[in-house]
Parts: structure tokens; sequence; C-alpha cells
């Protein structure tokens, strides 16, 4: 008995499309496009495994903003599972965020210069 196979492709834009929906609690800048998502692996049988970071490890939100990513995606079309992994190597860093992302912290006023956090 063969599993059903999934369009990966399209899981992944979709997701994605949910990830945009998902802001940082201290940064009004979604979580894709800040960068805060490291990995977005998607089986043929529709199974998600995710790697995120926060932008600060004493985050409080933590569990609630992982349940909140798991959540969503379990609702894309196609998706079987999902997995949110939490991790904190490497460190996340403005040059990790989308152009739309430093585009965004630059309209809040929040520096996207590199060497002014380092």
């Amino acid at each position: 008995m063969s599993e059903e196979k999934v369009d990966v492709e399209r899981i992944k834009k979709e997701i994605i499309e949910v990830l945009e929906t998902i802001y940082d609690p201290e940064i009004p800048v979604d979580i894709w496009n800040l960068g805060l998502i490291y990995r977005l692996d998607v089986s043929p049988e529709g199974e998600v495994e995710i790697d995120m970071t926060l932008t600060a490890p004493g985050c409080p939100m933590i569990e609630v903003l992982q349940q909140e990513v798991a959540t969503k995606v379990a609702q894309v079309d196609g998706v079987k599972s999902v997995k949110v992994n939490i991790v904190w190597t490497p460190r996340w860093t403005i040059e990790r965020a989308t152009e739309e992302g430093k585009s965004a912290l630059a309209a809040l006023g929040i520096p996207i210069d590199p060497s002014f956090y380092y």
C-alpha cells in the first residue's frame, strides 16, 4: 500500500504565504520576511519540518509562536504532519531578513545596517 504523494512546491508556496501572516511578537514584521525561518522541508508524503528562531533567546513568546506556526501550517491542504524546531544556531542577524523585511524594518525606523548591531 503506497502513500499518496503531494505537490511539494505548491505546499511550500502556501506555507510561505501562511508564514507571512505570523508576526514576531516584538517587531511588527512577519517571521518569513524577518528571516526567522531557517529551514522549510516538505516530504512527498506531506510531512513538514521547520527550523525557526527568534530575534532573542529570552523571548517569553517562544512556545506561543512555535504553536501558532504549527497550527497554521497544519491547515495547509496536503500537509499531513508538522514539526517546528526552535534553533539558536546560527543566531539571528539582520542580514537574514528578506529585502521586503528590511524595507519594513526601515519603515519602522529600525536600523538595517548590520554595523549598528555589531
